[in-house]
């Protein structure tokens, strides 16, 4: 990809995607649920994946893999960015109509075998740039005993680190990132940074590092270049599959994009995942995504069905 001002500041301004495989097989992400404080800091369930979690146990029942692999057939739609003419999105309509929904702490299996109470967050998260880890040490300054677990480590001895290729990241105790309060915590198991978004009436998004809230949605760029020698970007928003994460993405225990015990929330994820999507596409592209899903769930047969999703 050539290396222009557009691309860049696409790339690092707010609501940016670290897209880079490398980075992003590190990073972690907690369910971000929109139900009711005091459900997420008591045990960080989700009200809307019971259901996905019921169904998940039928299929167990059945004998049948969870997971329904990565190559199926989508349904992609392509339209003009409505806030900027020098770029259009790609958008999985596949990936953000179907019912997939957070189960952390509700039936996860968990990244690494062993460790389901992890979710995805046992690797830590790594910052996107200097401007996502200072974001961050914000509201990590107004995390309090009652809302971390490892508050006093964190404190006095760092809650950030350098990874093997020296790139920076949160930091892992105990066998995950730092700010995962364990189950059994008095304030709540899970993402201390999401709890306390959740405790004063924040988006998630806004107290966690970049990758911990955008994912299971990935956000990609390319330049094309049209017959009649004119470029466009073009911003792809789709599913963040287990190839996103580079090549270890195959090793991962589970993944729960494909994996049907996921799948059978009451909303799809382009109701779900509304503020994640408008911080990466602006509210005008966000709005005309709307149109294009509601006219794809209004078809009686919609092409490409997510094969993860109930029948």
């Amino acid at each position: 990809m050539p290396d222009t001002n557009k691309a860049k500041s696409k790339k690092t301004g707010k609501g940016k995607a670290k897209d880079s495989a490398k980075g992003l097989a590190k990073d972690s992400a907690k369910g971000s649920t929109k139900d009711s404080v005091e459900d997420s800091v008591k045990d960080s369930a989700q009200a809307k994946a019971r259901r996905a979690v019921a169904a998940g146990v039928r299929i167990a029942f059945r004998g049948e893999p969870d997971e329904k692999g990565l190559d199926f057939p989508r349904a992609w739609v392509e339209f003009p960015d409505p806030a900027d003419d020098e770029q259009v999105f790609r958008c999985d309509l596949t990936w953000l109509t179907s019912r997939w929904t957070c189960i952390f702490g509700s039936g996860c299996q968990g990244i690494q075998e062993g460790r389901a109470d992890d979710g995805c967050c046992t690797l830590g998260a790594h910052f996107s740039d200097e401007d996502d880890e200072q974001r961050v040490a914000e509201h990590v300054a107004r995390l309090t005993p009652e809302l971390w677990q490892f508050h006093e480590v964190g404190t006095t001895t760092g809650w950030t680190q350098f990874d093997d290729d020296g790139e920076k990241q949160t930091r892992r105790w105990q066998g995950s990132c730092i700010f995962q309060n364990r189950p059994g915590f008095a304030g709540g198991a899970g993402c201390s940074l999401h709890i306390l978004a959740l405790r004063e009436g924040r988006e998630p998004l806004e107290t966690k590092p970049d990758v911990c809230w955008q994912l299971p949605v990935r956000r990609t760029y390319d330049w094309i270049d049209r017959p009649d020698d004119t470029r466009v970007l073009q911003v792809s928003i789709g599913e963040y599959d287990r190839r996103g994460w580079g090549p270890g993405g195959h090793d991962l225990h589970w993944w729960c994009t494909s994996a049907t015990s996921a799948h059978g929330a009451g909303e799809p994820v382009y109701v779900s995942y509304r503020a994640e999507l408008t911080e990466l596409m602006g509210k005008q592209g966000y709005e005309a995504l709307v149109e294009l899903c509601e006219a794809r769930m209004a078809a009686q047969l919609p092409m490409a069905p997510h094969p993860a999703d109930p029948v």
